[in-house]
């Protein structure tokens, strides 16, 4: 089943009892699957509403993703340690991850994002 964001909003967070219990049982169906842009989001919000620290949405996201399916896993996990290392957006994030893992060229006019690419 393909989970949005809300879903494993509530899973982490907890804070929708009813809700989270849903969550939890799909998540923990083994059937949960997400996209990397759902994922985006969850980042997003995560930093910026919750105030989680980089490092912690990392390995959260990293333990989540051992449960619930989504494209590109390695990339995706590559990204969120440049996210969480390098201080950069998750979608700058996973552009550099991209580049790096499989070798995309990515056209940027951003200088620090193109710099990240070419370490």
């Amino acid at each position: 089943m393909l989970i949005d964001a809300n879903v494993i909003l509530r899973f982490l967070m907890g804070d929708n009892p009813e809700m989270m219990i849903t969550a939890r049982q799909t998540i923990e169906s083994g059937e949960a699957y997400t996209l990397p842009s759902v994922l985006a989001e969850v980042v997003y919000v995560l930093n910026g509403h919750y105030e989680v620290e980089r490092t912690v949405i990392r390995d959260t996201l990293k333990h989540l993703l051992d449960r619930v399916g989504i494209e590109y896993p390695d990339e995706i996990k590559s990204a969120l340690d440049y996210y969480a290392d390098r201080n950069v957006d998750f979608v700058d994030a996973l552009l550099i991850s991209r580049a790096k893992l499989l070798g995309e060229e990515v056209l940027s006019f951003d200088k620090r994002l193109n710099r990240l690419m070419s370490e």
